[in-house]
C-alpha cells in the first residue's frame, strides 16, 4: 500500500502543477459543471501526501484542505466515480466536518483524475448543499470531463512554449536551468535567476476581465524579452509569475536586470476601454558564485522565490536578492509522505516532503502557525526518522534543518 502511495505521488510530482496560479483553462471547467449539473460548487481537486489542493474551484473559498476528511480521498479509489447522494445519511460522511461545517456538503460526485498509465493523482467534483440524484448519463458527463482535465495537465506538461505570452513553459524553463545550472558548476561560471511576480495581478482579472489581463501578460513579457540577451531563457512559471535564468551573471548584474524589468513595467501603459492601465511587479534575485557547488533546479528557484516573496513582504514594486547559494546546498525534489511528531510522541501532523539534503529538509503542511519549533519528521516509505528545528516558516511551508 505505501509503495502504492509512493507510486502515486511520483506520477503527481511528473506534472509539477501543486501551488501554482490559478489558470482559466481549469478555471473553465469547473465554471462549466456548475452550469451543467446545476450545482453550486465545483472543484479541480488534487491530492498529495497531507491534503488536498484546488488547481480550480468555483464556488468554494478555500483553496486548499487537509487530505484526512477529504471526500475526494476517498473517490481517488473508485474505478469510475464516486457519487453520495445525501452525505448526511452516508455513515461514511455523517460526522465529516465538511459536511456538519462549511462548505457544508450534501451531495458529492468526484470523478477521479488519472494519468495514462491510470494513476489518480486527483479528481473532478461536483458538490451541492442539498441531497440530490445523480443519472448514469451525468455520471458519463463528469468522467467526460474529467478525462478533458487530464489532456489539459498532459499538454500543459510537454508544451514547450506558453501560447499567450511566448514565453518559455514551465518544464521547458526548468529544463533550460538544469541544463545551464549544470555547465555553471561545472565550468565555475557565475549564473543567476529572477523570480517576477506582478502585484494586485488579480484585481486587474476581477476589475477588467481576463482578455484585459490576458493582454497585460503578453505586453509585460514583450517588455520583458526586449532587455534581454538572447543567452537568457524567459520562462512563465504560471499565471502571472516569470522567471528569467541569466548565464554568466553575478548577484550585482542581476539585480540591475531585475530593476530594469522593474522600471519598464512601471513605465507600461496598457489601454483599456477608459484610459490605460499601469502596474508593478516585484522581483527576487538567487545567484551562484563562479566556483560554488550550489543546489539543484528546485534549490535555486525556491532561493528566488523566497527573495520574491522579501520583496512582496516590503512593500512590492521592488526588487530584492537572497543569500548567495554556497557549497553543500545538496537539496534534491522529492514529494514524499511524511509525518511530523511532538509533544514525546503524543502529538502527529502529516505533512509533504517537498526537498530532502542531508542538512534539512523543506516540508508543506496544511497550518504551519501551530507546528514547535523543534519535532521529529518521518517519512515512513523510507524508514527516515530525523529531529528537526525550523529555519523557516512562512504560511504552509517550513524549511527546517536536522539537529
Amino acid at each position: 500500500m505505501q509503495n502504492e502511495e509512493q507510486a502515486r505521488l511520483a506520477a503527481l510530482d511528473r506534472y509539477d502543477i501543486l501551488d501554482t496560479p490559478q489558470e482559466e483553462a481549469f478555471d473553465r471547467i469547473t465554471r462549466l459543471i456548475r452550469r451543467i449539473f446545476d450545482v453550486p460548487m465545483s472543484t479541480i481537486s488534487l491530492i498529495d501526501a497531507h491534503r488536498q489542493w484546488f488547481k480550480a474551484r468555483s464556488g468554494v473559498e478555500a483553496c486548499e484542505t487537509a487530505r484526512g476528511p477529504a471526500l475526494c480521498n476517498l473517490a481517488l479509489r473508485e474505478p469510475r466515480c464516486l457519487v453520495v447522494p445525501d452525505t448526511a445519511a452516508d455513515p461514511r460522511f455523517s460526522a465529516n466536518p465538511f459536511v456538519l461545517g462549511p462548505p457544508l456538503i450534501r451531495f458529492y460526485a468526484g470523478a477521479p483524475l488519472r494519468t495514462p498509465q491510470g494513476v489518480a493523482i486527483g479528481t473532478l467534483c461536483a458538490l451541492d448543499t442539498r441531497p440530490r440524484g445523480f443519472r448514469p448519463d451525468e455520471v458519463e458527463t463528469l468522467v467526460d470531463l474529467s478525462h478533458v482535465v487530464m489532456r489539459e495537465l498532459e499538454l500543459r506538461r510537454v508544451a514547450t512554449t506558453d501560447g499567450l505570452t511566448g514565453a518559455l513553459s514551465r518544464q521547458a524553463f526548468r529544463e533550460a536551468c538544469a541544463g545551464a545550472l549544470a555547465l555553471a558548476l561545472r565550468h565555475g561560471h557565475p549564473l543567476a535567476c529572477l523570480m517576477l511576480d506582478l502585484d494586485h495581478f488579480k484585481a486587474v482579472n476581477d476589475g477588467y476581465g481576463h482578455p484585459v489581463g490576458d493582454r497585460v501578460l503578453a505586453e509585460v513579457a514583450a517588455a520583458c524579452r526586449s532587455r534581454l540577451r538572447g543567452s537568457d531563457a524567459f520562462g512563465r512559471l504560471g499565471g502571472e509569475e516569470f522567471a528569467v535564468l541569466l548565464p554568466q551573471t553575478g548577484a550585482a548584474a542581476a539585480l540591475a536586470v531585475a530593476e530594469t524589468l522593474r522600471a519598464a513595467i512601471a513605465n507600461l501603459h496598457v489601454p483599456i476601454p477608459d484610459g490605460t492601465l499601469r502596474l508593478t511587479a516585484s522581483l527576487g534575485v538567487a545567484a551562484l558564485d563562479a566556483g560554488a557547488d550550489g543546489p539543484d533546479v528546485d534549490g535555486l528557484l525556491a532561493s528566488a522565490d523566497a527573495a520574491l516573496y522579501a520583496a512582496k513582504a516590503a512593500g512590492r514594486n521592488r526588487c530584492a536578492g537572497a543569500p548567495r547559494l554556497s557549497s553543500g546546498a545538496g537539496a534534491r525534489r522529492v514529494l514524499k509522505a511524511g509525518l511530523l511528531s511532538f509533544d514525546d510522541g503524543r502529538a502527529g501532523l502529516d505533512c509533504t516532503v517537498r526537498s530532502l539534503s542531508e542538512a534539512g529538509a523543506a516540508l508543506n503542511v496544511v497550518d504551519a502557525r501551530d507546528v514547535p519549533e523543534t519535532f521529529r519528521l518521518s517519512i515512513r516509505d523510507d524508514r527516515f526518522s530525523r529531529r528537526c528545528r525550523i529555519a523557516l516558516r512562512r504560511d504552509g511551508h517550513l524549511d527546517v534543518a536536522f539537529v
